[in-house]
């Protein structure tokens, strides 16, 4: 008679069943799965890491604060500070939950998605503004991020690579390439304040047509953009896996490319799962949107009282606020000598808001029957065409120091000297 196996249900001392099937495991390894399953970090495993793993995230106290202040109508100054301290450590979150994302949907979905949440904070505040009929603060606050960005992030880089670099090298044609578009997009406001000094300032129906039929181009112009960074990274992608780069009779150079790590950079291992994440990044987004409009309700009010022009609050605080955690991180890519990925996150950052967030807003305004325009006062309109043509000039060669930091640095202070100035002397511009 033949002998039968019996398979024993108790786990045996190497892990499995008897089977040799390693998902009916002991208690200690059912546990360590659920640290870790299917090679994604599990989801206590994922919000441990998302909620501990930076100093910034000590600010969310701020984010009950702020619902406190806003719905028990505290003093308008606890309102305007706890909202504006709530969106700090927020706008981190979202940067680290779109991150973790792309990091498990390969090349092309992590690049829309970049492309989508880059400066969702910029867009939630700007949309908030908006529909509060905010206009001035919607555009100073972009135009504000657009300026903290080419100059103020990139300076302090430029500074901190000085400081352990005599200089510091990067791609001189991919930078050109991504410094094009945002001098495109600066052109483009050019337009609307060069017809608004022609014609009488009354004609707004024109400023209007203008102004919604170049957003509508530009969004066009950063599609195509997004869809030449994507096609760029795959074509890399496809000749590493190869082994060989494509020849072409025209040498090609690396693109930085401002939606997705460069291809040559090993991946980094996820903190969190794509589950774990995309909640996140939704439930970060509503949180977000609710401190924007506890921050915006505030502002008419804060401004009145201690007399500050709003201007100078979307020009200066706010991008601050929203871009605080941009600005560290594009620092230590400085310190650590990777330059490609501090431009990438300084100038691809403001080609965003020029030529997508803007003209999105725009079109949000005509949706929702609010009147914004492309149309910047004169002054501001002159101060970011300069910004930009100094940045260009100084990126062309592909090299940096700590002079040059120095210089786009200096150029930010006193950018922000004449504004506030001019804002305190005159707070209806």
């Amino acid at each position: 008679m033949p002998v039968t196996e019996t398979t024993s249900l108790l786990p045996r001392h190497d892990g499995t069943n008897g089977d040799g099937d390693p998902r009916s495991t002991s208690f200690s390894h059912r546990v360590s799965a659920f640290i870790k399953a299917d090679g994604e970090p599990s989801w206590l495993a994922s919000y441990k890491w998302f909620f501990f793993s930076s100093f910034f995230n000590i600010f969310l106290v701020f984010v009950p604060l702020s619902a406190v202040a806003h719905y028990l109508h505290w003093d308008v100054v606890y309102r305007f500070t706890f909202s504006f301290l709530a969106i700090m450590p927020l706008a981190k979150l979202l940067g680290d939950s779109t991150e973790q994302m792309s990091a498990k949907l390969g090349q092309t979905l992590a690049g829309l998605l970049n492309a989508s949440f880059g400066n969702a904070v910029e867009i939630i505040v700007g949309v908030a503004a908006l529909l509060q009929g905010e206009l001035r603060i919607v555009q100073t606050s972009m135009l504000g991020s657009i300026l903290s960005n080419i100059l103020l992030v990139l300076g302090c880089s430029f500074l901190a690579a000085g400081t352990k670099r005599v200089q510091s090298e990067f791609n001189s044609v991919a930078a050109q390439a991504s410094s094009s578009l945002m001098t495109l997009a600066c052109i483009t406001l050019v337009i609307p304040a060069a017809y608004s000094s022609t014609l009488d300032e009354s004609n707004k129906a024109g400023l209007l047509i203008i102004s919604r039929g170049t957003a509508i181009i530009l969004l066009f112009v950063y599609i195509a953009y997004v869809y030449f960074q994507l096609e760029a990274i795959e074509a890399d992608q496809n000749a590493l896996n190869q082994g060989s780069r494509v020849q072409s009779p025209v040498p090609r150079t690396p693109t930085i490319n401002t939606l997705t790590p460069l291809a040559t950079d090993p991946p980094e291992e996820a903190k969190m799962s794509v589950v774990a994440a995309s909640f996140s990044l939704l439930v970060v987004t509503v949180v977000t949107s609710f401190c924007a409009d506890f921050l915006v309700a505030s502002i008419e009010e804060f401004a009145e009282r201690y007399h500050v022009p709003k201007p100078f609050i979307g020009l200066i605080l706010l991008p601050i606020v929203a871009n605080a955690a941009e600005h560290v991180t594009s620092v230590w890519m400085a310190l650590d000598n990777k330059m490609e990925l501090t431009i990438t996150i300084s100038v691809g950052s403001s080609i965003q808001i020029a030529s997508f967030v803007v003209p999105l807003l725009v079109i949000v305004g005509w949706i929702s029957g609010h009147e914004l325009t492309l149309f910047f006062a004169n002054f501001e309109t002159i101060v970011l065409f300069v910004s930009v043509i100094l940045v260009n000039t100084l990126i062309q060669d592909g090299k940096s120091n700590y002079m040059e930091g120095l210089m786009l640095v200096s150029l930010y202070f006193v950018i922000s000297l004449a504004c506030t100035t001019i804002y305190f002397a005159s707070p209806e511009i």
